[in-house]
């Protein structure tokens, strides 16, 4: 009996760490674009760096151990920035392969804004189970400038709002559970 719950429970787990690796988007084809970028950003977290970095953070600092709470839980960090010194360096095709990733089932777009005008696009997408957010990417399509974000793990809304106004996160300032109400 023993076994048979052993079995079901390290069956659970990996079924969840799949669903986590779910979240993890394929983008090493971006890296193409680095030889026609003026400036090129990219970083790679796995789990195993990330708590390796949280481990410098301090938990007697209340925004460092903010972040260090935030970061445990996640499994990977991944971002992609390219600018380019003229528009058209990069193909909507680069774009497709990874939308065509958040068109799988559990992925959900939260945000959408396209401008005609200025060619800014940006989406935000968040993997879902359930109530749980698993995974986040955001793609920001500028006529200069392309960034892919994922973050892959567990995501908690309210932690994040904790950091508002720090590292360089913008200052909301909306009331939990109130609509267009600002805080004094």
């Amino acid at each position: 009996m023993k076994k048979v719950i052993v079995l079901i429970l390290l069956s659970a787990l990996c079924a969840a760490v799949a669903q986590a690796q779910d979240a993890k988007l394929q983008i090493d084809h971006l890296n193409k674009l680095a030889d026609k970028a003026g400036e090129v950003i990219e970083v790679t977290l796995d789990e195993r760096l990330l708590q390796l970095a949280a481990k410098f953070l301090s938990n007697q600092n209340p925004t460092e151990a903010k972040v260090k709470e935030i970061v445990s839980g996640l499994k990977g960090v991944y971002v992609r920035v390219f600018e380019f010194d003229k528009p058209g360096e990069y193909s909507q095709n680069d774009l497709e392969t990874i939308r065509s990733q958040l068109r799988a089932p559990g992925w959900q777009k939260i945000v959408g804004v396209y401008s005609k005008r200025g060619g800014d696009n940006v989406d935000v997408h968040l993997k879902m189970q359930g109530d749980n957010i698993l995974g986040l990417a955001i793609i920001s399509a500028e006529p200069k400038q392309l960034t892919v974000v994922n973050v892959i793990g567990p995501i908690d809304l309210e932690k994040l709002r904790g950091l508002e106004g720090q590292f360089g996160i913008p200052r909301f300032d909306l009331e939990k559970g109130s609509r267009g109400k600002t805080r004094n």
